[in-house]
């Protein structure tokens, strides 16, 4: 058997991938992770065995880059306004500033810049206060598609690990998108 072109591989799987990145390292760092994971995919296609199921790999690849992504986020300098005291804790801004915006204009609960979709916005925050592991299984069963079997190999554990993470997951984003709707109803009647 021949291997298709690595181009039909990156425009049928490209979407999913970039969904997948998305919800994983967030919506600043999606497209880098993506970029990651078709660079390294091009180099391993020639010696994928033939029975790989394709999808499954890429998601894997993905969730290397994520976990690569991540670890290089967290060395990062963060930038701030005006630096703080020495012993006290650096927060994006002043010492004890919490609330304060990034300087590039973003918006800290969401990873996003302020022009953005509010609905995307909204979600990416509500998918970002997930645990990583729920995280993670949301993200690569129903934005993947993936079976629990399969990210229970990507992820490190047992099937039913990954199916109560991805339930624990939804069920917190529900909750979240529930509490949000009352709350923007409240704020439409006063």
């Amino acid at each position: 058997m021949t291997l298709r072109p690595f181009e039909q591989i990156v425009t049928e799987y490209g979407p999913m991938v970039l969904r997948v990145c998305r919800a994983v390292v967030g919506p600043a760092d999606a497209e880098d992770a993506w970029s990651e994971t078709f660079l390294a995919a091009l180099r391993a296609y020639p010696g994928l065995p033939e029975d790989t199921r394709v999808e499954a790999w890429l998601v894997t690849i993905a969730h290397r880059k994520a976990i690569d992504a991540a670890r290089a986020g967290a060395r990062r300098p963060v930038a701030v306004g005006r630096v703080p005291e020495s012993g006290r804790a650096l927060t994006g801004g002043r010492a004890g500033d919490e609330g304060a915006a990034p300087p590039d204009g973003g918006d800290r609960a969401s990873g996003t810049l302020r022009d953005a979709g509010q609905w995307d916005a909204d979600l990416w925050a509500a998918l970002k206060a997930l645990p990583h592991r729920q995280r993670e299984a949301v993200a690569y069963h129903y934005l993947a598609g993936l079976p629990y079997k399969e990210i229970a190999a990507v992820t490190g554990g047992t099937p039913e690990a990954a199916r109560r993470a991805a339930a624990d997951g939804i069920r917190s984003l529900r909750k979240s998108c529930t509490r949000r709707t009352r709350e923007d109803e409240r704020g439409e009647r006063r």
